[in-house]
């Protein structure tokens, strides 16, 4: 470039910036970018894309076709709010003019309000525009460019008007700028259609050419513009001079990044290393994780094991007894015979004889006797004791997480933790700024069963919880997160509701509500 030295280094290969190249938006390279305030480019048939969108959603609000949108351009629908501040009256419904003026940029996601004049109060970035064709041209991605004057079939363009803004081939070019004439002093490039001009106008005031720079909106005006329109108390600068300190900016960092550049190499090779630790370790952890579930699973297999062992040794013991108890009774049934037998003896009339063999008789029908006048089972069948009662363990496996002893727990304050109706719990931590967020757990305590926990999750320090009930008891604990891992929780607060309200006779004038025999109702601000 100087005629010394190396190539200047900042003569990036054309295909290395392909990407800045391309439109947010649709994703394709640009076709006529415009310079939203943002300071982002956008196609200008993707900025008319994206306005029609959002007219279309809101017209359709509430109807089924309400999230329908163009196939290259997905937005959300908008907000309600976002909807009072696009619906502005003087806009004709059936009209093909975008009504809407705000819209999310799609390179920031931040809303650009495009004023009264809409599309066209931007600035086309030619500059932009010259490079994209300069990138085609480079990538040969363009197809050729054909004549705009000649007869069918076209020539290809051997040239282009920037006057004009037209293409033509050698013939058509002569016969429209003939010698001698004031068209044949008209500026011709190579073929392109990118045709920008020669002098920019203002947006705001289309007859009058940009001369001044707004240094507050970093965007080029008019001298109406500073005179009484919207850049009147705004600090301007000329255009030469804006164009000579932004050139000495861009040229200064753009000869810092090139100076940088082994810095940067190093740094690629750095993060490379930190990718391949990252992947390590992150698989180390998923491993002591598995290591540490498997454990639980084996101590839930050897209690599982051993309950279950448990009940079939009781049932079983049960079903033996069951057994003898039935053989007993089975023998009654066999003791028809006894009866018939004893019958039998009854008609032995020698004494002796009789007394011999009726005692063994009588003890044995006394006992089947007994049996019968009260039946009582040998066992019982209920397996009520033998209910596992996981509760407890569901709870704390619903509570497991990540765990470090290197988050400090948070203290719960008890002078600043007030409760009446609702409860104003006030908590501190020595690593506030450290801690991404906190949880609150509250409980009612009934002696009757124990109440689950419930969790809030707070930003701040402090919270109030509402809608207590009254004359109650109830625990409170707070813990500390810091991404997913989370802090040990602290210590248990355990602070009583007052009673409710009571009523009592006031002298002859009847019944009158007292006020609650506890201090006056106060009215907790949170530290968010």
């Amino acid at each position: 470039e100087e005629g010394h030295g190396p190539p200047d280094p900042r003569m990036v290969t054309i295909k290395n910036i392909e990407r800045e190249l391309i439109c947010p938006a649709c994703k394709e390279l640009f076709t006529h970018p415009l310079i939203l305030p943002c300071q982002h480019s956008i196609c200008h048939k993707c900025v008319k894309e994206l306005l029609l969108t959002l007219d279309d959603s809101f017209n359709d609000v509430g109807s089924d076709n309400s999230n329908q949108s163009s196939p290259r351009l997905r937005l959300p629908s908008p907000s309600m709010d976002k909807i009072d501040r696009i619906n502005r009256p003087g806009w004709k419904r059936n009209s093909l003019t975008p009504r809407t003026t705000i819209f999310p940029c799609p390179g920031c996601e931040h809303d650009v309000d495009l004023g009264e004049r809409g599309i066209n109060g931007l600035f086309r970035n030619f500059t932009l525009e010259t490079i994209v064709e300069r990138y085609r041209q480079a990538a040969r991605a363009a197809t050729a460019i054909m004549c705009d004057l000649c007869k069918p079939p076209p020539q290809e363009s051997t040239k282009s008007c920037m006057d004009c803004s037209a293409s033509y081939c050698n013939e058509c070019f002569k016969i429209h700028h003939p010698w001698g004439t004031i068209k044949a002093q008209h500026e011709y490039v190579g073929p392109t259609t990118n045709f920008r001009p020669k002098i920019l106008m203002c947006p705001e005031h289309e007859t009058e050419r940009i001369n001044m720079y707004c240094e507050l909106c970093r965007r080029p005006v008019c001298h109406l513009c500073k005179l009484g329109g919207n850049h009147a108390n705004h600090r301007v600068t000329t255009m030469s001079s804006a164009y000579k300190t932004l050139k000495e900016k861009l040229s200064k960092d753009i000869d810092y990044l090139i100076g940088k550049e082994s810095q940067v190499k190093s740094q690629i090779s750095e993060l490379n290393l930190l990718m391949k630790e990252t992947e390590c370790n992150g698989e180390r952890a998923k491993e002591e994780a598995i290591t540490h579930f498997e454990k639980l699973f084996e101590i839930l297999e050897e209690r599982k094991s051993s309950v279950l062992k448990a009940i079939d040794s009781s049932k079983k013991l049960r079903l033996d007894k069951f057994q003898t108890q039935m053989e007993e009774y089975q023998g009654l049934l066999e003791n028809n015979g006894l009866v018939g037998y004893a019958q039998e003896v009854l008609k032995e009339t020698d004494q002796s004889c009789f007394v011999q063999t009726a005692k063994q008789l009588h003890l044995r029908i006394q006992k089947a006797t007994e049996s019968l006048k009260s039946f009582r089972p040998a066992a019982q069948t209920s397996f009520e004791d033998y209910v596992v009662n996981t509760s407890k363990q569901t709870e704390l496996l619903g509570e497991l997480s990540f765990f470090s002893s290197g988050i400090d727990v948070p203290e719960i304050n008890e002078e600043q933790s007030k409760v009446y109706n609702n409860a104003l719990i006030n908590w501190h931590h020595p690593e506030k700024d450290k801690a991404d967020s906190y949880v609150l757990e509250y409980r009612k305590i009934n002696r009757e069963d124990e109440m689950s926990w419930n969790e809030i999750e707070v930003c701040g320090t402090s919270k109030i919880i509402q809608d207590l009930e009254n004359s109650s008891t109830y625990a409170f604990r707070v813990r500390a997160y810091k991404g997913s891992i989370c802090s040990p929780c602290s210590r248990e607060l355990i602070l009583h509701t007052p009673p409710a309200p009571a009523f009592a006779l006031m002298g002859s004038g009847g019944i009158q509500l007292e006020e609650p025999i506890t201090a006056k109702y106060l009215e907790y601000q949170e530290d968010m």
